[in-house]
């Protein structure tokens, strides 16, 4: 008599990971996300270790948890994995500030963002 399951928000040969609170402006992290966006897992884990940025760390442990709920909750082969999406959020922004010339106050905003990876298993034809 108990609630019946939830559909999956993801196709059978899908599967996704998001990570909030990311310290960093949106437009910034969408950079990173761009270099990942249609690419075979392994060559993106391969990019995101050796890009500058700093934000590429956290975009790579998202990745590495997407790929882990491929394998172990939905049962697919990382080989054949692709990025199908890699798409960015606004979250909150801090506000602060400090005083300038003339009693006036200089505003600072601090903004967050969020990041959803989704993969799909494809496979190859050789």
């Amino acid at each position: 008599m108990g609630k019946d399951k939830n559909p999956r928000r993801v196709a059978d040969n899908e599967a996704m990971a998001k990570l909030r609170m990311l310290k960093t402006s949106p437009q910034k992290l969408n950079l990173v996300a761009g270099l990942i966006r249609g690419k075979k897992v392994e060559r993106a884990l391969t990019e995101l270790t050796f890009s500058k940025k700093r934000i590429a760390i956290d975009v790579k442990k998202c990745l590495q948890s997407a790929i882990a709920n491929a394998e172990n909750n939905h049962g697919l082969d990382v080989d054949e994995l692709v990025i199908v999406e890699a798409y960015v959020g606004k979250n909150l922004t801090m506000k602060r500030g400090r005083p300038r010339a003339r009693g006036r106050f200089g505003k600072i905003l601090k903004p967050f963002s969020e990041l959803t990876i989704k993969l799909r298993q494809v496979e190859e034809t050789s």
